[in-house]
């Protein structure tokens, strides 16, 4: 079984897509991939479909649900090649005592090998290799070909590992863009950057990154103007000044010529490297 997330929902066995179109079968089909090869509980189910106030039904539409995902993946397994042993739509979509549990039976998952790649990238980071990290982080955004879950609308369960998704996928462009630039292909990131940091105004580490690429191409007044403009977004959205990695940065930026300053670095999280503007 192959099982994307990372965009819209597409769920394939034998190659054959086992993805409903209607919304609640296929948000019980979103949670069941993401947590595959674990057991999802009825209750788990049961909220993420109807919230705290479910129906009498509830239990019985779920079944329902879950007998309708059963007749796709019965479809596909008629593609199971000869010889091997055979399967039924019961044996993928398994109900347990307290659930059920989708069986990817070793197949692709892309949550997964996003991880690893990331995880890959943040290691050769650590280890000073940025040509690898760069690499390793870039192939993992690859994988994503939208926002996760686009098509899919989500519940209690579903909504959080949207959210801790897009996180994820923002802290591994950040450590590639942080590569990029140790490896001083500010230029080139200008483009991007600009984009970002208008989809993301109130983006710290975005706007200091930015910040650093315009001050190294020669264009230190745009660079403190980025500034300026997050500045505002912050005080009007949250009345918070940016913080004080970030004022260093405008501040070193004020200091230094346009082809000077060896000392101002991009604001890091935790325990991450700051960035050089020289």
């Amino acid at each position: 079984m192959d099982i994307s997330v990372l965009g819209g929902l597409t769920v394939r066995e034998n190659g054959v897509s086992i993805t409903p179109t209607a919304p609640k079968p296929r948000q019980v089909l979103a949670l069941l991939a993401l947590r595959a090869d674990q057991v999802v509980t009825v209750p788990t189910l049961t909220e993420e479909l109807w919230g705290t106030a479910p129906p009498r039904s509830a239990r019985a539409t779920l079944q329902t649900y879950v007998l309708q995902l059963r007749e796709l993946i019965g479809a596909a397994l008629v593609r199971d090649p000869e010889g091997a042993a055979p399967r039924t739509a019961k044996d993928v979509l398994v109900t347990t005592p307290g659930g059920y549990l989708l069986h990817s039976s070793g197949g692709g998952h892309d949550v997964r090998e996003f991880e690893r790649l990331a995880g890959l990238g943040y290691r050769a980071m650590d280890a000073g290799d940025f040509q690898g990290a760069a690499r390793q982080l870039r192939e993992a955004l690859s994988l994503w070909t939208g926002a996760a879950l686009a098509d899919v609308q989500t519940g209690t369960q579903l909504s959080p590992e949207e959210k801790r998704l897009e996180e994820t996928r923002l802290c591994a462009l950040d450590q590639r863009i942080d590569a990029d630039l140790r490896l001083g292909r500010h230029r080139e990131l200008l483009g991007e950057l600009s984009v970002l940091v208008s989809r993301y105004p109130m983006h710290e580490t975005l706007h200091g990154q930015f910040m650093l690429a315009l001050h190294r191409s020669g264009r230190r007044t745009e660079a403190l103007e980025t500034y300026q403009r997050l500045r505002r977004s912050l005080i009007r959205e949250l009345g918070l000044e940016p913080s004080a990695g970030l004022r260093r940065l405008q501040l070193s930026l004020l200091m230094a010529g346009p082809e000077a300053g060896q000392d101002a670095a991009v604001p890091a999280r935790g325990g991450e490297r700051a960035v050089r503007v020289g």
